[in-house]
């Protein structure tokens, strides 16, 4: 008998076996994961390498697929070749080594690392720094230590009311530190030519906190009837909301005591363009005839002034004032025959230095 023959009448006993067919038809285990690479043609391999057997067709209809199991079916695919990988399968998700037949792990690629290593000599400093290390620059110093001093006039203008025209004012200066300053301010106006409530004030002022500081120093009254010279005591600094507030308290000889309070806010209708509401109020610890005071609230004003600020130091303005005596005050007004009321329209400049 042929040496085909036989081969043949081995192949068909072979599948018919019982065993034979009881392992072709097992299920894969419940984590297996199956690859079938058999009958690919992958290029840039040689056309004779050797192929793992293909299953019967039959067997792959009765394979019931696993819980869990993936199986891929890669047969009769053209995949590019991958350096150190031959086209046989070997279990354990390793495949031989092409020329030596050694296992080989799938996960071990050709060195694919970024870009990097050892900055050039010329290689710009991560910080930017050029090599450069830390240290004054001349004339880059803030200085803000140093004294500095300012003079501004918030005021400088001429007004027309219902009961006369005049001119007034209203100043602040300060000289020194953040923390200590010397500080002059003054207000007042004149009218029918003649100075009328006026006064100017030298202090000391001390930041406290953020934004505000304590003012102890002087006063002194000029203007119609006796002058007067007092202690003065206050608190000024920006409140929330960007208000502006200063309180002082006065003492004088004689037992006599007074107190102003002003608040004003700068409204930015534009960033040249400011709407300045303004209030203050003057007190009186009691009645001063001489310069026809009297106790309590004695006035307040109110004024409105849109300035527009050609520059920051230079902004002329227009502007309306509204003024009311109270109380006493006004009692002494009426006897002389001035208005306890009045309304001011205003016209002036806003400069500092």
């Amino acid at each position: 008998m042929s040496a085909f023959i036989r081969n043949t009448l081995a192949c068909i006993a072979l599948s018919l076996s019982p065993l034979a067919w009881a392992q072709q038809t097992a299920p894969a285990p419940a984590s297996s994961t199956s690859m079938d690479m058999g009958g690919m043609d992958m290029p840039g391999m040689p056309q004779g390498s050797p192929k793992s057997a293909k299953p019967a067709p039959q067997a792959k209809q009765l394979e019931p697929a696993s819980a869990g199991s993936t199986a891929a079916d890669m047969g009769d695919m053209d995949m590019p070749s991958m350096p150190g990988m031959d086209r046989s399968r070997h279990a354990g998700g390793t495949v031989a080594a092409k020329d030596h037949g050694q296992p080989h792990d799938m996960g071990a690629m050709p060195d694919m690392r970024m870009q990097g290593g050892v900055a050039p000599r010329a290689a710009r400093s991560a910080d930017y720094s050029d090599g450069n290390g830390y240290g004054v620059m001349p004339g880059m110093d803030m200085l803000d230590a140093g004294p500095l001093g300012m003079l501004r006039f918030d005021q400088l203008e001429a007004f027309d009311g219902l009961h006369g025209s005049g001119q007034s004012w209203e100043m602040e200066g300060w000289y020194g530190t953040d923390i200590d300053k010397l500080w002059l301010r003054s207000e007042g106006q004149h009218e029918d030519g003649r100075f009328d409530d006026s006064d100017v004030e030298a202090l000391w002022s001390h930041a406290v906190a953020t934004y505000w500081n304590t003012q102890l120093g002087v006063r002194n009254d000029f203007g119609e009837g006796p002058a007067r010279q007092w202690l003065a005591l206050g608190v000024q600094g920006l409140a929330p909301y960007w208000f502006e507030l200063a309180a002082t308290a006065y003492a004088s000889s004689g037992g006599r005591t007074a107190a102003r309070l002003r608040a004003d806010y700068e409204l930015l209708i534009t960033q040249r363009l400011v709407l300045q509401p303004e209030l203050e109020a003057n007190f009186q610890g009691k009645d001063d005839p001489q310069r026809r005071l009297g106790s309590g609230l004695s006035d307040a004003s109110f004024g409105l002034r849109l300035r527009y600020e050609i520059r920051r130091q230079f902004a002329p303005y227009l502007g309306v004032v509204w003024t009311r005596r109270f109380g006493g005050t006004a009692a002494f007004a009426r006897d002389e025959g001035r208005p306890v009321f009045d309304r001011q329209l205003v016209a002036g400049l806003r400069i500092w230095f």
